[in-house]
């Protein structure tokens, strides 16, 4: 079958090569699914670079990819849960990375079957996102008429977020640069900061919550605006002791001006190393079918142009999800 591999870390367009390799082999809890549909995440082309290759190590050359869509074909033994034909979606696990490719096979316990009113290509840009907002705002227990500053709304994260959080019957503001403005209004929010014209921090203040997808000053800027107790739920910032177990890191500390900040305002700090979750991707199923989220999709690239696909995600400049289509 044919793949889009990293084979050596460095520029995208050297690091990342279509290749012929074996079709993957179906154990007992697996369903082996024909790609239909990947969407691209930051993640990705950070691991070609090598920018990971201390934390996620790889035996090159490696299949890309963890967001997929697709058709079940063939399942293993002791899968009781799909049948040949599915339709299904999927973050897949870390160990079976590997969905820009025409093959992949996945833990059925990690699937779910996609939304029915939408297409491959928008179900595969929802399981990474999906997950890692939901994760995120969970934690941070989001509940109606919280008030929640999403940073970055107009990111793959944050426009999942923002629809996630009004679903939840949060008031919701968040930044974007100005040429956004409109679109990321459109996705619900309350009170959307043209970062570029004002200061997040003198229109939004006393919060509930602050969702920080952007990480550095961001993570402990955030103290600066949320109320006594409130929560700061990160998924960029230094992880928290659950995440750093969940990471491998030993003995782990909170930096010591985190821990101050915390204390100083008697608030909760909680950071999201996302896990695959059929349960949730039900949930967001559900949604979608409900109206509540609606997948938003930048640009759709064929197989062939994969490359040409990571380079333009790369550059920071996509308003939704990038995806591959091998329909």
């Amino acid at each position: 079958m044919k793949a889009l591999q990293i084979v050596k870390y460095g520029e995208i367009k050297d690091s990342l090569s279509i290749n012929e390799t074996e079709k993957p082999s179906v154990k007992p809890n697996d369903i082996l699914v024909e790609v239909k549909a990947a969407s691209l995440n930051p993640i990705d082309y950070k691991m070609a670079q090598g920018h990971l290759k201390e934390m996620l190590a790889l035996k090159l050359p490696s299949t890309i990819g963890f967001d997929v869509s697709g058709v079940v074909v063939e399942k293993g033994a002791d899968v009781s849960n799909f049948e040949i034909g599915d339709e299904i979606y999927s973050r897949v696990p870390q160990e079976q990375m590997g969905t820009v490719a025409e093959f992949v096979t996945i833990n059925a316990d990690k699937v779910a079957k996609k939304p029915e009113n939408i297409s491959f290509e928008e179900a595969s840009g929802l399981p990474l996102t999906g997950l890692t907002a939901i994760q995120a705002l969970e934690k941070a227990g989001i509940k109606e008429d919280d008030r929640i500053l999403i940073h970055a709304g107009s990111g793959g994260v944050g426009s999942f977020a923002i629809q996630y959080a009004k679903a939840k019957g949060a008031i919701v503001y968040t930044t974007t640069s100005g040429k956004n403005v409109d679109w990321v209004k459109a996705l619900g929010a309350d009170r959307v900061i043209d970062y570029k014209d004002e200061d997040y921090k003198e229109v939004a203040n006393n919060l509930d919550i602050v969702f920080d997808t952007l990480g550095d000053d961001y993570t402990f800027d955030a103290f600066e605006i949320i109320k006594e107790g409130g929560v700061v739920t990160s998924i960029v910032g230094p992880p928290d002791e659950d995440s750093a177990k969940i990471m491998g890191i030993k003995d782990y500390k909170l930096p010591e001006q985190l821990s101050k900040l915390i204390k100083e305002k008697s608030a909760v700090y909680k950071h999201t190393w996302m896990q695959p979750n059929a349960a949730q991707l039900n949930e967001i199923k559900t949604m979608v079918e409900d109206g509540d989220i609606k997948p938003i999709v930048d640009l759709i690239y064929d197989f062939e142009d994969g490359i040409d696909a990571y380079e333009y995600l790369a550059t920071g400049r996509a308003e939704g999800k990038v995806i591959i289509s091998l329909s």
